[in-house]
């Protein structure tokens, strides 16, 4: 019996060995996502030409997915390694150039100060580190620690409520699209989707290179995505539902909610839907699911998502 709901599965280092992609297709792979956040473009051909290669031995159809980096923020790096945050702490992220430390690092998006107004939330690396923002001068942004722990270099942050003024894409972004299109990928899953002028965008560039075949997946990852899903749906092929960022992005008890709205939105509009973030994600170390995660597949499939992604 055809199945209807598709699975993707994210290549990374343990798919290196070509075994274990072959072992991945024909226990049902139906698409191969290629994180571009991790992924350089010697790389991503090396893993494509092995893909491509695979699905034409073996007579599958396997689609290829580009998952752009997309407008991210992250810390830079610190002098002596990770340090140890605690609740009380005042921690100050900074546009200038400094080696980091336990007082202040210097971060990758210039314009942040401009962005960020007193009191607004600050998170490091999804949520684990929360600090709220005291003073904010046209380099610095004093914050508050509220909850502590590890930071690392080239954490994430993110900033729930504040709308960045960032280009969509940047020049690392086109690159990667323009890598996908002369390599031949089926889609690109675009990263921190806000506005259907985001999508635009892509699809400019798809029409600068001619390029009539490739779909784009828009990933909801944040409110701002959440509250223009209608305007979106109108001009991509499909979403993704990435509980990833949403869960930091918005309060983490409106997550199932919306997914069942964004799926349901989706089946109405006629799009695919993709729904990703920590499904499976105990059998990284252990060879079953926990009951929670059968059942969080399950949920999904029976919200009618048309995809589980394993990342």
């Amino acid at each position: 019996m055809l199945r209807k709901t598709k699975i993707i599965c994210t290549l990374g280092p343990a798919t290196e060995d070509e075994s274990v992609l072959r072992r991945l297709m024909l226990g049902g792979m139906n698409a191969a996502r290629f994180n571009f956040s991790h992924c350089t473009h010697e790389d991503a051909a090396h893993k494509l030409e092995a893909v491509v290669r695979l699905r034409e031995e073996l007579g599958l159809p396997v689609a290829t997915i580009l998952d752009t980096k997309g407008p991210e923020i992250r810390v830079k790096t610190f002098k002596d390694g990770p340090i140890e945050l605690e609740a009380g702490d005042t921690f100050t992220l900074t546009t200038r150039d400094v080696e980091g430390d336990s007082q202040v690092v210097s971060i990758t998006y210039k314009d942040l100060p401009k962005d960020l107004k007193p009191g607004a939330r600050v998170l490091i690396d999804d949520g684990l580190v929360e600090m709220r923002a005291e003073h904010v001068s046209d380099t610095d942004i004093v914050c508050t620690v509220l909850n502590g722990g590890r930071v690392s270099n080239h954490k994430g942050i993110n900033v729930p409520g504040t709308k960045l003024s960032m280009p969509f894409i940047s020049e690392q972004d086109r690159s990667d699209i323009i890598f996908g299109i002369e390599n031949g990928f089926d889609y690109i899953a675009a990263s921190f989707t806000r506005s259907a002028q985001d999508i635009l965008e892509i699809r400019h560039i798809l029409k600068e290179y001619d390029c009539h075949t490739m779909n784009i997946i828009a990933k909801i990852e944040n409110m701002e995505g959440v509250e223009n899903i209608d305007e979106i749906l109108r001009v991509v092929d499909g979403i993704m539902v990435a509980r990833g960022d949403m869960g930091v992005e918005i309060p983490l008890q409106d997550v199932p909610v919306l997914q069942k709205e964004l799926i349901q939105k989706s089946y109405l509009a006629g799009k695919q839907v993709v729904t990703a973030t920590q499904m499976l994600d105990s059998m990284m170390k252990n060879p079953r699911p926990t009951r929670a995660e059968a059942t969080d597949v399950a949920n999904a499939i029976y919200d009618g998502t048309s995809c589980i992604m394993l990342s």
